[in-house]
């Protein structure tokens, strides 16, 4: 079953054209190499609301089984990601989550400062990665063998065990 991937960056300086998109160019190279079809991809500020809003169309409107968001997790004031994205899951997945946090962290510690989440909004499971590009290669790494599975699972395509 082909994957239907939405990549949704969040960072303020690229949405003003300060810096480039290397993050979510490491996420579509990814899904090329994996035969997931980007349907949509966007970069837009660090601002709740509208992190929200897109989430909640491209869910909504079934544009997407999985959409990547990276960047905005971090402790600052201005990463508001996992807000954005738990103000629009009908379920989480936390272990999605930490299996990215506590893979990496052996060798990089400072991956325990990641808030990213994962869960689920209607059929389409979204998670959220660090805004690093390494970040990312790490995060999509640890997805490689869950994604599969779970876009099943929420899709309704396979249900038992």
């Amino acid at each position: 079953m082909p994957i239907r991937l939405a990549i949704l960056t969040i960072s303020d300086s690229g949405s003003r054209g300060e810096r480039s998109d290397g993050s979510g160019d490491a996420i579509a190279e990814w899904a090329a190499a994996h035969g997931y079809p980007v349907v949509a991809r966007e970069l837009m500020a660090d601002d709740t609301a509208p992190i929200s809003a897109r989430l909640r169309s491209w869910c909504d409107s079934d544009v997407a089984d999985l959409v990547l968001t990276t960047g905005g997790t971090g402790l600052t004031a201005r990463d508001r990601t996992p807000e954005a994205t738990r103000a629009v899951l009908d379920i989480e997945a936390p272990g999605v989550a930490e299996a990215m946090r506590m893979t990496v962290y052996p060798r990089f510690p400072r991956a325990a400062l990641s808030r990213g989440v994962a869960g689920v909004r209607g059929k389409t499971l979204i998670v959220n990665l660090p805004g690093s590009t390494a970040g990312v290669r790490d995060g999509l790494e640890v997805l490689e063998e869950l994604v599969p599975h779970a876009v099943e699972l929420v899709r309704g395509v396979r249900t038992g065990h």
